[in-house]
């Protein structure tokens, strides 16, 4: 844990925010908005499980930035190892050894399942899409790909392809080979499904039979998020990754399983396919939680067969920065941190006692909650203006006013929430204190007050 003395912000680092946020409003392009009708929220400083805004409020983070800063924020073991590692070796070329990559790539092969013993680094998540993919492809001499309507896979030509959410829509030209399909989620079920015993086996029935009408032989790939996250953190029902698992080995599919968000110990397990059973993907992503964000990094971890592919044939492929030494030196410190500390053990213990228990109070509590659902330190809370209806606080797609008094309200109350449609996910760091973990639900108990007052029946 961090154990930096926490000091008063001083007057210098509020004038360096205000600077920072006129050069940022004059001359940064911000990603997913319209330039003119944002006012971005100025971090001034950052230590564990909390930021420090413009104008120098102490924030509670529950959003853990985009679900990444799993260790929290300034680890000074990371810390340490990204000084360390600069004055040592701050960066070169991918085509050379260095020790730093290496055993970062041996750390990830120890945790991830099955015989994912060789890693691909990569610059993030959205890039490891990106070449999973390819690989996939062309190991099955295959083109198309298979995805989940409710899910994110990242901003790039083809990983926002691959991705079902509506940031799809304005991207998508219908070239990119990407076919969709409907994954469990039983609150919206399209199966009409009232167990999760019907909604596993009607949405494995619905899955092959998008692949028998598009043609098996078409497909190189399923990319399915373990678990998936900006899309409403719906843990799939029993049965199901294990059901894909399978229905991939009969055609003749490659398995990708995206861990970008639900990696390195959200879910409570190293990693998410976990929940599943005993289901080894063909390739896995990862980024995010590998290294907290401290330095940009993501990856494809791939299964010995996939390997084989490209022992004697190049792979068409490459990035200047994989494998980037202070990335990766960031990613073996991380991972040595968390499992000194714990901090998967902690995330699952902090599901079980903390956030499963005092969320489903919450949600007795307030007629605005459809439902509560999550895992480990990964979970969500569906706001609803009508629970018979189950109409939403926000439209899928969008925000709405209502989502917007919410998230100030929150902020107002020294909370930093991440929010999404209609819902707030309970997302801070996996070292989360106890005491913290509580103050950051009582907020959210108050905030949805006011949501109960958006309530129309």
């Amino acid at each position: 844990m961090n154990t930096t003395t926490e000091s008063a912000v001083t007057e210098a680092e509020l004038a360096a925010g205000r600077r920072a946020y006129e050069l940022d409003r004059e001359h940064v392009f911000h990603s997913w908005s319209a330039q003119k009708q944002i006012k971005p929220m100025t971090v001034i400083r950052a230590e564990g499980s909390h930021v420090w805004d413009g104008e120098g409020r102490k924030l509670l983070d529950f959003s853990s930035q985009l679900v990444n800063t799993n260790i929290g924020h300034q680890h000074p073991k990371v810390v340490a190892a990204i000084q360390e590692q600069a004055g040592k070796l701050c960066t070169i070329a991918p085509q050379y050894v260095n020790d730093a990559r290496s055993e970062a790539a041996r750390l990830v092969s120890e945790l991830t399942p099955g015989n994912l013993d060789t890693v691909f680094f990569t610059n993030g998540g959205a890039d490891a899409i990106e070449h999973a993919v390819r690989m996939a492809r062309l190991h099955t001499g295959r083109y198309k790909v298979l995805s989940a309507y409710r899910s994110y896979h990242g901003g790039t030509a083809l990983a926002v392809n691959v991705t079902g959410d509506p940031r799809r829509i304005p991207n998508d030209y219908g070239t990119a080979g990407t076919v969709h399909f409907h994954a469990p989620f039983l609150y919206r079920s399209q199966f009409h499904a009232t167990t999760e015993q019907e909604e596993c086996r009607r949405a494995l029935d619905h899955l092959e039979s998008i692949i028998q009408l598009e043609g098996p032989s078409a497909f190189a790939a399923v990319v399915l998020e373990s678990i998936p996250g900006t899309a409403g953190i719906m843990v799939p029902p029993p049965g199901y990754l294990a059901g894909v698992r399978e229905l991939t080995r009969r055609y003749g599919i490659m398995f990708i399983a995206d861990e970008v968000m639900a990696g390195f110990g959200r879910s409570g397990k190293w990693f998410a396919v976990e929940h599943g059973g005993d289901v080894v993907p063909d390739l896995l992503t990862f980024a995010k939680g590998v290294n907290s964000g401290y330095v940009p990094l993501g990856g494809v971890a791939i299964s010995d067969e996939i390997a084989a592919t490209f022992a004697d044939t190049a792979y068409p492929g490459g990035l200047t920065y994989s494998g980037h030494p202070l990335a990766c030196a960031a990613a073996v410190a991380t991972i040595g941190a968390m499992r000194e500390e714990g901090m998967v053990e902690n995330a699952a213990r902090l599901g079980d006692a903390v956030f499963g228990p005092g969320l489903a109070e919450i949600a007795a509590r307030h007629q605005s909650v459809g439902e509560v659902r999550g895992t480990g330190a990964f979970w969500a809370i569906e706001l609803v203006k009508n629970r018979q209806t189950r109409e939403p606080l926000a439209p899928y797609g969008g925000s709405s006013p209502e989502m917007n008094t919410l998230i100030a309200a929150c902020k107002d109350r020294g909370l930093l929430p991440f929010a999404n449609f209609n819902r707030l996910h309970v997302v801070p760091p996996l070292n989360v204190t106890d005491e913290e973990a509580r103050t950051g639900l009582d907020i959210i108990d108050d905030v949805l007050g006011i949501a109960d007052t958006f309530v129309t029946g």
